[in-house]
């Protein structure tokens, strides 16, 4: 089998974790911290539910696969295929009341992200992708993902989650590459890199990304026909410093700025 012959099982992981976060959206539900050296660090009870139920459903059809999700650690990570999850990727803005969140499933092979689905339950979007195509699904239909031409960074739309998140070397050579930029905007998460594929946005510069914070997105960026790799040019899946961009003209001369040539 290949990864995308699990494609409907990916659909099934979105309906129990979108049914087990819901009820907790804008509702005064308890906040854990984890901290850590990136400061404030939330955890939710919606969070470990959700993974807990997509955990529950590996387990019962795929006992031999591994699992890395981002609230309860690794399981067989050398397993041929492996689960990549995130029940919440943007919590922040999740306690906020803010939609701009999703749940990240990524299904790897040998190590490498090849499908991915981001979902949004409370909206009812599904991004997903397998790196050769990528198509979105919610309430206005279907669609294929396509990213849009961009040549230049003066004409670039620019996202990134917060350069607070960024150590002083890395917020300096970002903003290097933000002045730049036609609209430079904060926030968004997941949603930012969706939007790439989407052909809304041009470009998402970060750093400190996780495995499960970026291998889901990488197969819907590369199937809409972007590109996203680390700040050093190496693939992106295990998470690092991260640029992903719809037009690797814009790609390549962020990478430029961000090397500080």
């Amino acid at each position: 089998m290949t990864a995308v012959d699990f494609a409907a099982f990916v659909d099934q992981l979105a309906d129990v974790s979108g049914d087990a976060i819901r009820p907790y959206f804008r509702t005064s539900l308890s906040i854990d911290d984890k901290g850590g050296q990136r400061g404030f660090d939330p955890v939710t009870a919606a969070d470990r539910a959700a993974e807990s139920a997509m955990r529950a459903l590996i387990h019962k059809n795929f006992p031999a696969h591994g699992v890395i999700g981002e609230e309860f650690g690794e399981e067989k990570p050398d397993a041929e295929f492996v689960w990549v999850l995130d029940p919440i990727d943007g919590t922040k803005s999740f306690i906020s009341g803010m939609p701009a969140w999703g749940t990240l499933i990524a299904l790897t092979r040998l190590g490498t992200p090849s499908y991915g689905m981001m979902h949004q339950p409370f909206i009812g979007e599904r991004f997903y992708g397998d790196g050769n195509k990528a198509r979105y699904r919610g309430r206005s239909g279907e669609r294929a993902l396509t990213v849009r031409p961009c040549a230049n960074l003066k004409d670039a739309v620019l996202y990134t989650t917060s350069p607070l998140l960024m150590d002083e070397p890395d917020r300096a050579a970002f903003g290097t590459v933000e002045s730049q930029v036609k609209l430079s905007r904060y926030g968004g998460d997941c949603y930012a890199y969706c939007m790439v594929a989407a052909g809304h946005i041009d470009l998402v510069i970060e750093t400190g990304i996780k495995p499960y914070d970026i291998a889901a997105l990488v197969p819907i960026i590369h199937g809409a026909g972007g590109i996203v790799t680390t700040w050093e040019g190496e693939p992106a899946g295990q998470g690092g410093r991260i640029v992903a961009a719809g037009d690797k003209r814009v790609h390549a001369q962020a990478m430029a700025l961000l090397a500080g040539k």
